[in-house]
C-alpha cells in the first residue's frame, strides 16, 4: 500500500525481482510485543489435528493455514521456537517470516520509502531526453474479437504497435499470429506480482476482478519507523489491505500489459489480447516478495482453473538459498531450506493441476551453473543496524533461486532489439529453457544508452502522477513514459518503459496463452480450457526459433554510460545451436507456437 500521492518525483524505477512478509502490524509493534511470526511447512499427509498439536506444543499460534501444501503462517513469544518445533515429528522446517526491521540506503527511495531496486530497470529512468508525443488511436477494425481465433481480418494495428519492436519479434502482430490466434478469454493467465491496475483502459477490458485476489497485507514502516508500504491512512481506501485491482508499484501492471492488453483502438497490444487476466498478488508495494503469499497464490491458482502463471521475481530475503552453506547460521540454512521445499511442494500442486510455470531468469549477468558469489542477502535485516553478507563459492547443486531454479517452472532469459542476450540477463547451459524479448538499452549500433530499447507497457496513471512522469494537465514530462489515447481522444492511457528478464518472462507466458487457447480441452471441473503444463511447455520449447551461441562464444558487452565511463563485461555462452546457456531452446515465438 505504498501512497502513491506521497511518492517522490525521482522514484527509482520499478523493481524486477523482489519480496516482503505479509502481515498487518508493523516491525515496531511486533518487537515490542516479543512476538514473532513463522512459516512452518508440515510433513506431507499431516492431519489438521497433528499440525495444530505440533505447533501448540512448540510454542505457537496458528494464524492460518494453507492444508493443501502443507504450510502455516505461526505466531509465538517463544525465542525457542524453531528448535522446539524442530522436535515436533509433524514439522519438517520452518521460516521465520521476516519482519522488516531495516531497509538498506540502497534501497530507498528520494523521499525515504522503501523500493526493491533493481538497477537493471533504472537504466529507464537515467535519461534526460524529450517526452514522446501524445498518440491518438486509428482504430481497430474487428480486432477484439470472440476468442475462438479464427477469421480475424481487418485486424489493424494499435496506436503505439511501431514501438513494439518486442511483438515484431516473436511474431505478436496483426500480420502475424494476431490474424490467427489472439487467446481465448476460456484462458486465464495469473499474474503473480506487486497487483494489477484493472482499471487501466489498456487493462480492463481483458481484466478479472471476480478470480482476482490480494495475498499480501501492506507493512507501513520498519522497525526504525521508515516506511516501508506507506501509511495505511494514505492509502486511497485507507487501509493495508488493498483491494485486488490495485498496483501501486507499477511492475505488475506491466507485466500484465504484456501478456493481454486487449486490440482496441489504444496503446499496445498484448502476445495474447484476448486472454482473461487474473491478479495474483504475492507482492508488496515496495516490491519485496515473501513466502506464504507465494504458496498461497499457487494453491489458489491451481485451485481455480488458472492456466498460466508468469513469476517475475525471486522468494525473498535470499537470492539464493542454499541447504547448506558454511556462512550461514543454522536457523538461516534451516529457513531457506524450507523456503526451497514450501514453494517446490505449491509448485508441484499447481503444476500437477494444469497451471503452467513461468519465472524470470534474473538481472545479476550470472551463469547460474557455475559457482557465484552472492553479497545482497539477506536484503533487508530482521534487527536495526544488520546488514547482508557476502556469501562466497555458492554451490549451484545446493543453492537455487526461488521459483526460477525450481523444478518444472521455465526460466525465461531476455533478448535485446538485435536478438542478443542482453547484457544484465542471467544464463546457463541447463539453467535457461527459453528466450525472450526483456529489452536492453544498450543495444544500440553505438552502445549508448537508448530507451525506447526497453519494453513498452501499461502504466497506472495515479502511479505516474506521483512520480512526476505527467504534469497537472496529464501530459507526459519524461522520456520513458508515453501517452495514448483512441480517437475521440476522451479516453487516454499511459505507457512506460521498462527492461529486465522480468519483461521476457510475460512475452512467453503470453505465448504459453495462446498455446492452451489454440489446444486445450475444455476444463470440465473448474470452467475454461485445460491443457497439461508438460504439453505447453514442450510446445512453447518445441516452437521457440533455434538460436546460436554467438561467435566466439565468449561475448563482450561495452556500454557507454550517461555518466560518460564505459563498462564492459563478458559472458560465455556453453552449448549448440539448438540448445544453450543464452537462449536455451530458442526464441519464443507466437506464430510458429500456434502452428503459423
Amino acid at each position: 500500500m505504498r501512497s502513491i500521492a506521497a511518492a517522490s518525483a525521482i522514484a527509482l524505477a520499478i523493481t524486477a525481482l523482489a519480496a516482503s512478509p505479509a502481515t498487518a502490524t508493523t516491525a515496531t509493534e511486533e518487537d515490542a510485543s516479543g512476538t514473532r511470526e513463522y512459516v512452518v511447512l508440515f510433513a506431507e499427509g499431516a492431519s489438521a489435528d497433528e499440525t495444530r498439536a505440533a505447533v501448540e506444543a512448540a510454542g505457537g499460534t496458528i494464524v492460518s493455514e494453507n492444508s493443501e501444501v502443507g504450510v502455516a503462517t505461526v505466531v509465538t513469544t517463544e525465542a525457542g521456537f524453531a528448535d522446539a518445533a524442530a522436535a515436533q515429528a509433524v514439522i519438517e522446517g520452518t521460516a521465520q517470516n521476516r519482519v522488516i526491521a531495516d531497509v538498506p540506503d540502497a534501497a530507498r527511495t528520494g523521499n525515504g520509502e522503501a523500493r526493491k531496486t533493481d538497477a537493471v530497470e533504472q537504466e529507464t529512468r537515467q535519461s534526460a531526453g524529450a517526452p514522446a508525443a501524445t498518440q491518438r488511436g486509428q482504430g481497430h477494425g474487428n480486432g477484439n474479437g470472440n476468442g475462438n481465433g479464427h477469421g480475424r481480418g481487418n485486424l489493424t494495428a494499435e496506436p503505439l504497435a511501431d514501438l513494439q519492436w518486442d511483438m515484431q519479434q516473436i511474431g505478436a502482430t496483426v500480420d502475424g499470429s494476431y490474424k490467427w490466434e489472439q487467446g481465448s478469454k476460456k484462458v486465464r493467465v495469473g499474474i503473480l506480482d506487486t497487483g494489477v491496475d484493472g482499471t487501466h483502459p489498456d487493462i480492463a477490458p481483458n481484466f478479472d476482478a471476480e478470480l482476482s485476489r490480494n495475498f499480501t497485507v501492506d507493512i507501513p514502516y520498519d522497525a526504525n519507523g521508515e516506511p516501508v508500504d506507506g501509511a495505511c491512512e494514505e492509502d486511497p481506501d485507507g487501509s493495508c489491505e488493498d483491494p485486488a485491482d490495485v498496483d501501486e508499484n507499477g511492475h505488475g501492471t506491466h507485466v500484465a500489459s504484456t501478456i493481454g492488453s486487449p486490440i482496441n483502438g489504444i496503446g499496445i497490444a498484448g502476445v495474447a489480447p484476448n486472454v482473461d487476466l487474473v491478479n495474483l498478488r504475492a507482492g508488496q508495494d515496495s516490491g519485496y516478495f515473501f513466502l506464504q503469499p507465494s504458496v498461497d497464490a499457487l494453491t489458489y491458482a491451481g485451485k481455480n482453473g488458472i492456466d498460466v502463471v508468469n513469476m517475475s521475481y525471486y522468494v525473498d530475503p535470499w537470492l539464493f538459498n542454499c541447504t547448506s552453506h558454511p556462512a550461514d547460521s543454522p536457523a538461516d540454512q534451516q529457513e531457506q531450506q524450507t523456503i526451497i521445499q514450501a514453494m517446490q511442494r505449491a509448485l508441484d500442486y499447481a503444476r500437477n493441476r494444469g497451471v503452467t510455470l513461468v519465472a524470470a531468469a534474473g538481472n545479476e549477468a550470472s551463469d547460474y551453473t557455475k559457482v557465484l558469489t552472492d553479497g545482497g542477502s539477506p536484503d533487508f535485516a530482521d534487527v536495526p543496524g544488520e546488514v547482508a553478507y557476502t556469501r562466497d563459492l555458492l554451490d549451484p547443486e545446493s543453492c537455487v533461486s526461488m521459483p526460477s531454479e525450481a523444478e518444472g517452472v521455465v526460466s525465461v532469459s531476455s533478448t535485446g532489439i538485435s536478438e542478443r542476450k542482453a547484457y544484465y540477463s542471467n544464463y546457463g547451459n541447463g539453467y535457461i529453457d527459453v528466450a525472450a524479448p526483456g529489452g536492453d538499452v544498450y543495444d544500440t549500433a553505438d552502445d549508448t544508452r537508448d530507451v525506447t530499447k526497453g519494453i513498452l507497457a501499461a502504466y497506472p496513471a495515479a502511479l505516474a502522477e506521483a512520480e512526476g512522469a505527467i504534469d497537472e494537465n496529464g501530459e507526459v514530462v519524461v522520456d520513458w513514459a508515453v501517452k495514448s489515447c483512441d480517437e475521440s481522444g476522451e479516453t487516454c492511457a499511459y505507457y512506460q518503459y521498462l527492461q529486465g528478464t522480468s519483461m521476457a518472462s510475460p512475452h512467453a507466458a503470453g505465448v504459453a496463452a495462446l498455446i492452451v487457447s489454440k489446444y486445450g480441452l475444455p476444463d470440465l471441473l473448474r470452467g475454461g480450457k485445460y491443457l497439461p503444463a508438460q504439453v505447453v511447455e514442450a510446445k512453447l520449447a518445441h516452437s521457440a526459433v533455434d538460436t546460436a551461441c554467438p561467435v566466439p562464444a565468449e561475448f563482450t558487452y561495452t556500454r557507454h554510460l550517461p555518466n560518460g565511463t564505459t563498462a564492459t563485461a563478458t559472458h560465455v555462452c556453453e552449448g549448440g545451436a539448438t540448445d544453450n546457456g543464452f537462449y536455451g531452446e530458442g526464441i519464443i515465438s507466437a506464430t510458429r507456437a500456434i502452428g503459423r
